[in-house]
């Protein structure tokens, strides 16, 4: 075999390989794994590992060995025994309790993300999200489907205070919002991005608009509603009256509908902004010609899977602001996985 199809042989093994290295990963924080060892005040061996999760001595050293191999552990030799730690980067982003921890949005891809993407054959062929078929329900009404339980929606709303807690300062430092004294953050869940907002820009204030079940949910469990500057306020931005307010944040709220529903909800907010004000598209960004970056494309195919929308392009945000009346819309790359849309009435 020549070293090009050596090559090519080799990644076609490591892409059909990927999803066990995804189960690997969801199964350590299903079980506990990494939050065992935080907490042990020493590396532990198998044994003592299966016993405290109550799980089957042979597959928790497989899963042990198999998590050193992708450096989510470290292993030592004492007495004998091989005995496991976590790393530095699985104390930084699996550990609940570390201020970068992306445990619960890794939960939720697992439970759910996952279980939807064993029909994305279906959804190629249907156009339309499997939330019928992975979990038997409807989803006629999107949001229903994705808070399918109290618990699918409080873990969902721990995911994304995952997200902004580690990206919400590099997206909101993408443009100057210090002029925008009122932001309204459409669809802002938990209020983690809020947060975010009156850390990085301290004199202004913002109102959290969201359904009433996260509302309620965002002040029983999240801590953003203990700051003065944030309020939360109960409504459906697709029907309701909204907040009057200088700046509105759209943070992954684009990227979950058509191009239709986008238009109506971009009109309604042209309506309620204040003269001068504006409004931010936070969104991953496809290259112009719509073919790249890959990390884009496979959010957009998750979209296909979990949502009606997709991901676009900076041109197609242009074509979608621009006939509900904003003006001056730039676009800017962060360099994480999230950019920044911004435009003004």
């Amino acid at each position: 075999m020549c070293s090009q199809e050596g090559e090519g042989y080799r990644l076609l093994k490591e892409y059909a390989n990927g999803f066990m290295v995804s189960q690997v990963l969801f199964a350590a924080c299903e079980l506990g794994v990494f939050e065992l060892l935080a907490e042990a005040p020493e590396p532990l061996d198998s044994a003592a590992v299966s016993a405290r999760l109550g799980a089957s001595p042979w597959g928790t050293e497989l899963l042990l060995d198999t998590c050193v191999s992708l450096k989510l552990l470290q292993v030592d030799v004492r007495g004998g025994k091989a005995v496991y730690a976590n790393t530095e980067l699985t104390s930084t982003y699996l550990v609940r309790g570390s201020p970068r921890s992306q445990r619960d949005m890794l939960l939720y891809t697992g439970r759910t993300t996952y279980v939807c993407w064993r029909h994305l054959a279906e959804a190629v062929r249907e156009g339309r999200n499997q939330y019928p078929k992975a979990f038997g329900i409807p989803s006629e009404e999107l949001f229903s489907a994705i808070y399918r339980s109290e618990g699918e929606r409080l873990l969902f709303m721990q995911g994304l205070q995952d997200v902004w807690r580690l990206e919400g300062a590099r997206v909101l430092a993408a443009f100057d919002l210090s002029p925008f004294p009122l932001i309204c953050d459409l669809g802002g869940g938990s209020g983690a991005l809020a947060k975010a907002c009156v850390s990085l820009y301290p004199g202004c204030r913002v109102i959290v608009f969201d359904i009433p079940a996260v509302v309620q949910m965002a002040k029983r469990h999240f801590s953003a509603s203990e700051d003065e500057r944030i309020s939360f306020h109960e409504g459906d931005f697709f029907k309701d009256p909204l907040p009057e307010a200088d700046l509105y944040i759209l943070a992954r709220i684009l990227h979950d509908w058509t191009d239709a529903r986008c238009r109506h909800l971009l009109e309604r907010v042209y309506r309620a902004c204040r003269a001068g004000g504006g409004i931010l598209v936070i969104e991953s960004l496809l290259d112009a010609d719509g073919q790249g970056p890959l990390a884009t494309l496979l959010c957009s195919l998750n979209m296909l899977v979990q949502t009606e929308g997709r991901e676009r392009t900076p041109g197609q945000y242009r074509a979608l602001l621009a006939p509900a009346g904003f003006r001056d819309v730039r676009c800017r790359r962060t360099g994480g996985p999230y950019d920044a849309v911004l435009a003004r009435k």
